[in-house]
């Protein structure tokens, strides 16, 4: 069967796209990033193909391409979402020099056209069900959050009566929907024996409670089952940025936050908590803190090795074991020989790195 190939590079604002026309030359387009964006896409390449079955290649990049994926798999395409690590080998297999958005897409063609297809897996309606529902639940805590600021201000300056009733109903009403949405959520997870290990997995670590965990899972269960703890770090937006600018300015590195803002904010409060009673994770905390780390840096820090230890728990199944989360440097023994205690230490420095 006859199939019209197309690569897609993804990025925050929009999508590079190319194909090759019926005299196997190669036509770009660029569209929105959004859904309006993936449904011209979609009707576009549909007109192009004129019948023959598409296949689509794009990059896992998180966040980004997701709903990009899934929109595309809803329309009948045939869609791989490929690893960065595996396409950026193919690029310089093929001897690609630049790198630009628009020769991205004409590689990933490429990849579409000469590689191994290997077909992406949507995420299971039961996992995107919780995803809408733990993000409508961040949602309505920013209003309750912004309903109880006012509740304050009314108090300060003495609201009226009316007013003040007002807000406290609203409160109540959206506390009351947070609670059964959370519920919802929770029993989907129940119903999917992969999603209720790893709901107990999570509630392994000290400072991970049941709506953190409900919070985290919904946004981990959609990623594509071959992302490293580093991708993750990376979809998260927890990776270190260094802004640098001829030899005028140089700012401290800081994380990038182009990334996935629902992670990030599941796994604020979890690190915080963790860092107060999980001896690992405090002790990995303080070491920080010796070497003059400030405190917001810590606990970005914290957030982001818990991420590597989530997927690492995910991966082999098993409870967390605060114990590995930071190894102190082991002192040199009394009475072992001088090469072995260099080997203690240099093994101990690198797993605690």
């Amino acid at each position: 069967m006859e199939r019209l190939g197309v690569g897609i590079d993804v990025s925050a604002k929009k999508l590079d796209v190319a194909w090759r026309d019926s005299k196997r030359r190669v036509e770009r387009r660029t569209v929105e990033n959004e859904s309006g964006g993936h449904r011209d896409l979609v009707r576009e390449l549909k007109k192009r193909a004129g019948g023959k079955v598409i296949r689509v290649v794009l990059e896992s990049t998180g966040v980004y391409g997701v709903d990009l994926a899934l929109a595309l798999d809803r329309a009948g395409f045939e869609v791989m979402v490929v690893n960065p690590r595996a396409s950026a080998n193919f690029s310089k297999a093929t001897m690609q020099r630049s790198k630009t958005d628009r020769r991205d897409s004409v590689m990933l063609l490429e990849f579409a056209e000469q590689m191994t297809f290997k077909r992406w897996q949507a995420p299971s309606a039961a996992n995107l069900q919780i995803r809408s529902i733990t993000r409508r639940v961040y949602a309505l805590m920013l209003t309750i959050r912004d309903e109880k600021n006012r509740m304050h201000a009314a108090n300060q300056v003495d609201g009226t009566d009316v007013v003040k009733k007002s807000i406290r109903t609203t409160i109540q009403s959206l506390e009351k929907q947070v609670r059964e949405l959370r519920a919802a959520a929770l029993t989907l997870i129940k119903a999917d024996p992969v999603l209720a290990r790893r709901n107990e997995l999570l509630l392994s670590v000290k400072g991970i409670g049941q709506v953190s965990a409900i919070a985290i899972l919904a946004e981990l269960s959609i990623l594509p089952a071959d992302m490293t703890d580093r991708q993750w770090v990376a979809h998260a937006g927890l990776d270190p940025r260094e802004v640098e600018s001829g030899t005028s300015l140089r700012m401290p590195p800081r994380i990038s936050k182009r990334g996935n803002k629902y992670l990030r904010a599941a796994l604020y409060l979890p690190a915080r908590v963790a860092c107060r009673f999980e001896p690992g994770v405090a002790d990995y905390a303080a070491r920080l803190r010796e070497r003059g780390k400030k405190p917001l840096q810590i606990h970005v820090a914290v957030m982001r090795k818990l991420l590597h230890s989530i997927h690492a728990i995910f991966k082999s199944n098993e409870d967390f074991d605060g114990r590995f989360f930071y190894v102190k440097p082991v002192a040199a023994a009394v009475g072992t020989s001088g090469i072995a205690s260099s080997a203690i230490s240099e093994v101990s420095t690198a797993v605690s790195a």
